[in-house]
């Protein structure tokens, strides 16, 4: 009996998970990653119900795997999916005939009750599974011994039965069951994609600012800035991101510190997009020509490093599309054309785009700029606000890249409401920026990370990072350079993807004016000489600990992994302690959130969720400190900022 109706199928079948919007948009996934298939299944009665997950690889490969069951008829499964492209699953509900008689028969025919009669029962479906089923020869000859032992009435009845249930029947006919009445949803949608999709670490910079000079006032340029790669590399980073590198408009240029009046020398801000040299798919000659680009894009891959490109969809008053499509801006009542505000702000060096008069000449354009990127070597775009644009768009644009392109990544820079962002990830955005930036507390970061492991891993990828251009979280102002290796620890081992913009390894914190989140002296409106160097020399950077994390993440499987992450009991609201596994890989981290303060607690694990017993006795081996201590399920831990602000742990049995 077949049905797509959940509620109507002989063995009804609801709340299927990961699944987005019902089906009708594809859940997230990448090559190789744990995830975690559940469904409600329920039967009347007390015979056993059968549940499996059906997958189909994106190349036409099926494969069948069992579901355990749960509480309250919840069953999961855990699958791996290894192909990229649309993939799709199934959950398949039948009437467990097997494991049913396998249940009774051991609680009757020890009990005398009916006895002959379930061994006769037994008999008739190990017949069944040998004229039905596809066994191995190994399995086929246990039945057939099997079969002889349950026809001889001088054998005591319980012998007869352990011979039906040997382990090596038992596991077969578990694994490939024999299956009546069988109930089958619809195929659910999943997307697999590669890797970098979701585990990753990015570094940005302003590549104006690597190899400028203040005396005289002079950016740097792809030359300049490709001697930085390898620090970068070394530091561990994946991923480097560039804001905006096309010519910057001059028409209302935004001077230091967002002034409204740009002195003669000032760069303005990269986000003001356009000038008479070019738009969007042109270069800042200050930064230098096409093939400059080119050859840092290289060089980067050379040392491991994909470029992800700001894709900002807006354009100064001085960009070309101001001349040749004024449709594509809307204009004000008094004719002239609106810029940018988000009150109180006001950016009168940037038009948005309007989508809504010319929405198929000006999507042309845009997918043609993303496209002559991506022939310049670039497969990431973070998008700059892209909750401002219409989610049709992203819809569109992201769906036809990737038909063609799957391995193209798009970053959604989207701090909005919690639904838009939900949005923006449902339609194809490979990633998404989130509030873990103002997630400081306890409770505030164990319920975001859950929820972010959990339900929402659905349709969401995090990109944790840990500061932006934009945003210089209050923490950091206040924290001290331990807080700075706080909040990188958390963000490098609670989500698989974090980043870091450029200056953050050096403590700089200096905001615009008290209760400000804005950097003083912001690198988006003037060049920022850093001297590297001397910092590395006078051990004023965060640069060893943010290599040593990335390593550790590149060493173990766990830490590239979002879902389910476990958190395990601290009595202190100032120590988190969590872990993360895949496969035979768990790592346990003890992070403090008091930068100040030495704080000390009692860590509660929770042995199960670590692969051991209750009772068992641990030998944990600190991963940062090669510090090894034998622990029990209950540990005094101790955490002073000024030397560690972490335990990054592994763990094994003691002998």
């Amino acid at each position: 009996m077949k049905s797509h109706n959940p509620l109507v199928g002989r063995f009804p079948i609801k709340d299927v998970w990961p699944v987005v919007e019902g089906g009708e948009l594809p859940a997230k996934a990448v090559i190789d990653e744990r995830i975690r298939i559940r469904a409600t299944a329920i039967r009347e009665g007390h015979d056993k119900l059968g549940v499996s997950a059906v997958l189909y690889e994106a190349d036409g490969t099926s494969s069948t795997l069992r579901a355990t069951a749960g509480f309250n008829h919840r069953f999961s499964i855990d699958v791996r999916f290894q192909v990229i492209g649309l993939a799709y699953f199934q959950i398949e509900a039948w009437d467990d005939v097997w494991g049913t008689w396998v249940h009774n028969a051991s609680i009757k025919v020890p009990a005398d009750i009916d006895a002959e009669l379930e061994l006769t029962s037994g008999g008739l479906l190990l017949k069944r599974a040998l004229s039905e089923l596809h066994l191995d020869a190994k399995v086929t000859t246990a039945i057939q011994q099997a079969l002889s032992v349950l026809s001889d009435t001088s054998l005591d009845a319980s012998i007869r039965l352990q011979a039906a249930i040997h382990p090596t029947i038992h596991q077969a006919l578990s694994e490939n069951p024999l299956r009546d009445s069988v109930t089958v949803s619809k195929k659910f949608p999943i997307l697999v994609e590669r890797r970098r999709a979701l585990y990753g670490s990015w570094y940005e910079f302003f590549p104006r600012s690597e190899g400028a000079t203040l005396k005289p006032y002079k950016s740097g340029t792809f030359k300049t800035a490709s001697a930085r790669l390898n620090a970068i590399a070394d530091m561990g980073f994946h991923v480097l991101y560039l804001p905006p590198i096309h010519p910057i408009g001059s028409t209302h240029r935004k001077g230091k510190n967002n002034s409204l009046e740009a002195m003669k020398d000032d760069v303005g801000s990269p986000w003001a997009i356009g000038n008479k040299v070019g738009g969007h798919d042109a270069i800042n000659p200050e930064l230098g020509s096409l093939k400059d680009f080119d050859a840092f894009v290289a060089k980067a891959q050379s040392l491991g490093i994909e470029i992800a490109l700001d894709l900002a969809l807006q354009a100064s008053p001085d960009h070309p599309w101001v001349e040749s499509h004024p449709s594509w801006f809307k204009s004000r009542p008094d004719g002239s054309i609106a810029y940018a505000e988000n009150p109180p702000k006001k950016y009168q060096d940037i038009y948005p785009l309007h989508f809504d008069t010319d929405p198929e000449g000006l999507y042309e354009e845009i997918e043609r700029i993303v496209r002559f990127w991506m022939s310049r070597n670039i497969r990431i775009f973070r998008v700059d606000n892209p909750h401002t644009k219409p989610v049709w768009l992203w819809q569109r644009l992201i769906r036809s890249i990737n038909t063609t392109d799957p391995d193209v990544i798009f970053l959604s820079e989207a701090f909005t409401t919690p639904n838009l962002m939900r949005i923006l990830a449902e339609v194809g955005f490979q990633q998404s920026y989130t509030y873990f930036t103002w997630k400081n507390d306890k409770q505030s970061l164990i319920e975001y990370a859950n929820q972010l492991s959990g339900d929402d891993s659905a349709f969401m990828r995090p990109n944790f990072f840990v500061n932006t251009p934009d945003i210089l979280p209050d923490y950091l102002q206040h924290s001290g350079p331990a807080g700075f290796a706080i909040r990188a620890t958390l963000a490098a081992t609670l989500s698989p993807t974090w980043g870091v913009y450029s200056g953050f390894e050096l403590y700089e914190a200096t905001p615009l004016h008290a209760g400000s989140e804005e950097y003083k002296d912001s690198e988006k409106y003037e060049l920022k000489v850093r001297d590297w160097a001397k910092a590395s020399r006078e051990n004023r950077t965060l640069a060893p600990y943010i290599k040593r994390l990335n390593e550790l993440r590149r060493d173990h499987p766990a830490l590239q992994t979002l879902r389910d992450v476990v958190f395990h009991a601290t009595d202190s609201p100032h120590i988190i302690a969590y872990s993360k596994s895949d496969r035979d890989d768990t790592v346990l981290v003890i992070c403090t959130l008091d930068s100040h303060n030495t704080q000390s607690t009692s860590l509660h694990l929770n042995m199960p969720e670590l692969g051991f017993d209750w009772n068992d006795r641990l030998i944990a081996h600190n991963l940062i400190t090669d510090t090894t201590w034998t622990w029990h399920k209950d540990v005094h831990v101790e955490l002073n900022p000024f030397d560690s602000v972490a335990h990054i742990i592994t763990l094994r049995r003691a002998p």
